[in-house]
């Protein structure tokens, strides 16, 4: 662990405080056309995407709950508020939004951030973006970073060209869900040969109990371009469930890099199933850099669909789970190309009777000769009633393929939390520096500010497991 990063005292307020806000919108309970159609029509959006809304609620209401993952069975579906609308218009300085919602994005620090080392920020509360913006000279070079909805509007046929493209209303019934009913979320457009030096930021914030939050995000990186989009999510904790199940699709062109940073802190009563997928075409790298933290389940499992020569996928997933939680968690790569890499890196801890599971597909396909990939997967068990699982899939139809597959399953030791505590440190903060040792892989991939953020984080949930 870099000694440099401080052990930090918790504000738990800061991530568990809710808002008393006046709704300009709230949509009835449950999903039904005419829900769909209200949020269509609130947004005065053109016939094409109400039609697609249209067949994705057909869809999901065909499908059935997945059975083969965490448990869903509890969720309610008609108890769930689709839409709330929290403000008439979105902001362009924090000192448009009105002041309850200013004050939420204040107390997690966004603004602040936003001034000292983000290239653009993008802020989410309850179904609606409320604040975009984007560098000056970024903008000048033809770089895109709207809400989805502002997308649709002003860029319609860059949307209608990709939007659902990688991942289809077909895809699965979360993913149907979202399509019906999605709001807000990031649309950023990176032209051929940019390069977006620091990174953009959204961040989305569920406010409203019973609330569902559906942001659906497309990336497009043009040939040779660059850019690093990262996201950070929040919920105060009430007791009620909420569901959040985003959609991200992602196209990485020829020779273009795209890493996508998650950093989610849901309360203990969200369920968060997310669908995100990538094309990454030739010489094109994807990395998604993936931390969960928090939610009452979480079935999420980044995946790149290596489509070019050369392309490169690289999925680093960090999951924490404590009492009550169940992380399902991993990654997918799909290589359909000669010469292509991956490396999946898992690492999972469960305390206080959590339960982490790694669900892993790698599948390299005839013909993609020359293929390389490693998979990790490691579970840190800080407990006897905490509970870890993998299930990896690997599917070689190509015999040229390099292939390696490794787990482990370890344990802290009385001794180890001893000898910390012998140095002075409280068993938190013992236990919260042999964490952070561990997924050591995961913050080096972090920018500092994000480190300290997750330390924060952390420290936080390891209290908890001694508390």
């Amino acid at each position: 662990m870099d000694s440099t990063i401080p052990l930090i005292n918790i504000d738990y307020s800061k991530y568990d405080f809710k808002q008393d806000t006046k709704y300009v919108y709230v949509a009835e309970k449950g999903l039904t056309r005419k829900v769909v159609e209200e949020i269509s029509a609130m947004k005065n959006e053109p016939e094409w995407m109400r039609k697609i809304r249209l067949h994705a609620l057909e869809v999901f209401l065909s499908k059935p709950l997945p059975t083969w993952g965490a448990d869903l069975s509890k969720i309610n579906f008609d108890e769930i508020r689709y839409y709330v609308k929290p403000t008439e218009k979105k902001g362009r300085s924090w000192d448009e939004l009105p002041k309850e919602i200013r004050e939420t994005f204040e107390r997690l620090g966004i603004p602040e951030a936003e001034r000292k080392f983000l290239a653009g920020v993008g802020a989410q509360y309850d179904s609606e973006a409320v604040y975009h913006s984007i560098r000056e000279d970024l903008a000048k070079q033809g770089v895109i970073f709207v809400d989805m909805d502002t997308a649709v509007k002003e860029y319609p046929e860059i949307v209608k060209k990709y939007f659902g493209t990688i991942v289809p209303p077909e895809d699965n019934k979360f993913a149907a869900l979202n399509t019906a009913v999605w709001s807000g979320g990031s649309f950023v457009y990176v032209p051929k040969g940019v390069e977006v030096d620091i990174p953009l930021q959204a961040y989305f914030r569920i406010n409203a109990s019973n609330m569902g939050q559906f942001e659906r995000t497309l990336i497009i990186a043009e040939e040779g371009s660059k850019v690093h989009y990262m996201e950070g999510c929040t919920a105060p904790i009430y007791s009620t469930d909420s569901l959040h199940a985003a959609v991200v699709e992602i196209i990485a062109k020829e020779g273009s890099h795209v890493r996508y940073t998650t950093i989610q802190n849901w309360s203990s009563d969200v369920y968060n199933l997310v669908t995100k997928r990538a094309y990454a075409y030739r010489n094109a790298t994807v990395q998604w850099v993936d931390a969960n933290i928090g939610s009452k389940v979480t079935m999420k499992y980044p995946s790149v669909y290596l489509v070019g020569p050369n392309a490169r996928a690289e999925i680093i997933s960090v999951a924490i789970a404590g009492k009550g939680q169940h992380q399902d968690a991993g990654g997918k790569v799909i290589h359909l190309a000669p010469n292509t890499t991956s490396r999946i890196t898992s690492k999972s801890i469960s305390f206080n009777g959590g339960r982490t599971t790694y669900r892993g597909l790698l599948r390299v396909a005839k013909g993609a000769t020359n293929a390389k990939s490693s998979v990790r997967c490691d579970a840190l068990l800080l407990d006897e009633k905490s509970k870890t699982d993998t299930y990896p899939y690997n599917e070689i139809y190509e015999s040229t393929a390099s292939v390696t597959h490794e787990a482990t399953v370890g344990k802290i030791s009385e001794e180890q939390i001893f000898y910390l505590m012998s140095r002075g440190l409280t068993e938190s903060k013992a236990l919260t520096m042999i964490v952070m040792g561990f997924i050591d892989e995961f913050t080096r991939e972090l920018p500092l500010e994000f480190v300290v953020e997750l330390n924060k984080l952390i420290n936080m949930e390891m209290t908890n497991a001694v508390g």
